[in-house]
Parts: C-alpha cells; sequence; structure tokens
C-alpha cells in the first residue's frame, strides 16, 4: 500500500513540474488569454473571442456588452483538449437598439446555412442540450421572452439566445463543438 502512495505522489509531483502556465494580459493588466499544458491535456482560453469564431456574423448596429459588476468577461474562446476528447466553446453577448423579433429574424435566416433552425422559447438561460440524444431540442414548456435558435447536433452546435432588453435586446452567440477520444477538434 505504501508503494501506492508513493507512485501516487510521483506521478502527481511529475505533472506538476510538466505543467506550464502561460498567462497575457491587455494593456489594462487584465487577463486576456491563459494557456495551461499538462501532459495530459490543455485548457486554452481567450476572452477576446472573435465573431468569426462562431461562425456567425454579428447583427449591423449591434455591439458587445461590457462587462458588469460582476466583472464577468462578455466573450470568451475555450478550447478544452486531451487524449480522451476536447470541448471548444465561443461565446460572446451583444446588446442592440432594435427589437428581439428583428434580431430573431436576421439570426433564423444566418443559421440556415447549418440545417434545420430550431426555435424555442425559455425564462432561462441556455444549458446546453440534453444528454440523452444527440438531437437537438427545446428544453421546459418553450414559453417565455427568451427565444433561443438552434442548429445542429449535441456535438456540434449553433446557438442564438435573444431577450428583450429595455426598448432593445440582448443577444448571445454561441458555438459548441466537442468530440471524442478518437476524434479532434
Amino acid at each position: 500500500m505504501r508503494m501506492v502512495g508513493v507512485l501516487a505522489i510521483a506521478t502527481a509531483v511529475t505533472i506538476a513540474t510538466a505543467c506550464s502556465i502561460n498567462v497575457k494580459k491587455d494593456g489594462s493588466g487584465e487577463d486576456k488569454n491563459v494557456d495551461i499544458n499538462t501532459p495530459l491535456g490543455g485548457i486554452h482560453v481567450n476572452t477576446n473571442a472573435d465573431p468569426r469564431d462562431t461562425g456567425l456574423s454579428v447583427y449591423a448596429g449591434s455591439h458587445l456588452k461590457k462587462k458588469d459588476d460582476s466583472s464577468d468577461e462578455k466573450s470568451a474562446n475555450v478550447n478544452i483538449s486531451s487524449s480522451w476528447g476536447g470541448v471548444k466553446v465561443v461565446a460572446l453577448e451583444y446588446e442592440s437598439d432594435d427589437p428581439p423579433n428583428k434580431i430573431v429574424a436576421y439570426y433564423k435566416n444566418e443559421l440556415k446555412k447549418y440545417g434545420n433552425v430550431l426555435e424555442c422559447r425559455t425564462s432561462g438561460e441556455y444549458h446546453g442540450p440534453e444528454r440523452d440524444s444527440d438531437e437537438l431540442k427545446c428544453e421546459g414548456d418553450n414559453k417565455g421572452e427568451r427565444v433561443e435558435l438552434k442548429v445542429g447536433s449535441k456535438n456540434n452546435q449553433h446557438v442564438v439566445s435573444i431577450k428583450p432588453q429595455g426598448k432593445g435586446s440582448d443577444f448571445g452567440l454561441v458555438y459548441v463543438r466537442t468530440s471524442g477520444k478518437d476524434s479532434t477538434i
């Protein structure tokens, strides 16, 4: 039993010493890119995501939301990879002076290039696809003021979430892609 403990400690020390962490800051000293590489995989986070990485254009006249009091970033490009699989998530939050129906119409047309667009209504935040099916579907009672437009599959999806905000709208662009151990992102 002692040998197992010694091997576990030796493995942890080896992984810790073989790990590299690189943090890049912007001009104001805030973290913008974080790269962590270990023998088991890597995590790469960029909080200055490019909207083109969602595969969607940005609705004309909208602008990226600013950080709020919680200091949460409003854009991120996250890649996690390992020999067991990986996940890529690109998410950006925008605001527009236009009403939700105009943004919904724009993104329904924009998303068609990826397949049949599913339109859902929710009162909550986007939480991802059901785990028991590869097919995207509406969750809950399909009532609420937030519109989610979804296209793709559980492993490769584009989502636009639109909600009224004052006289305008807030909306988010999300791209999620997952892979298993035998494929890459």
